[in-house]
């Protein structure tokens, strides 16, 4: 088994790690973009399996067992992987993509009116509608 070396991890170099990965293994020609999304669905369904039936469970897993969070670990990291090559195979700088979406979701949930609201954006179209008016608007018309 290959020794794990500790190291900072960026998403040129997950990129380029899978990239690798598969030209060593002849597996670019599997790699196709469906059947990439198809492999990471299948990893978050695994991904699910884990956490089925465990009801709601708090931050930091206090009550999980080492191996569990080991397996919790590898199963993030699986989806991890299948992400990125998904990304690189369609031309997607995922890094420039996350921090685009960032900051239009900034523009959609602004603090101020999403503070400690889970409503959808749609849902959202002026103060009362987060804090104090329960989402109805005194104004259909607005």
């Amino acid at each position: 088994m290959a020794e794990v070396v500790e190291m900072d991890v960026t998403l040129k170099k997950l990129k380029n790690m899978m990239a690798d990965f598969a030209k060593e293994r002849d597996w670019d020609q599997f790699h196709s973009p469906r059947n990439l999304l198809l492999a990471m669905v299948s990893e978050v369904g695994e991904l699910s399996e884990i956490f089925q039936w465990k009801g709601e469970v708090p931050r930091g897993l206090p009550d999980w067992k080492e191996e569990e969070k080991q397996h919790l670990g590898e199963e993030l990291s699986d989806v991890l992987l299948y992400l990125v090559r998904l990304a690189d195979i369609c031309g997607i700088d995922l890094g420039k993509a996350v921090l685009r979406k960032m900051e239009l979701n900034g523009k959609k949930y602004p603090v101020e009116l999403c503070k400690g609201s889970s409503r959808k954006h749609t849902e959202i179209s002026c103060k009362e509608d987060c804090n104090e008016n329960g989402g109805k608007e005194d104004d259909p018309t607005k």
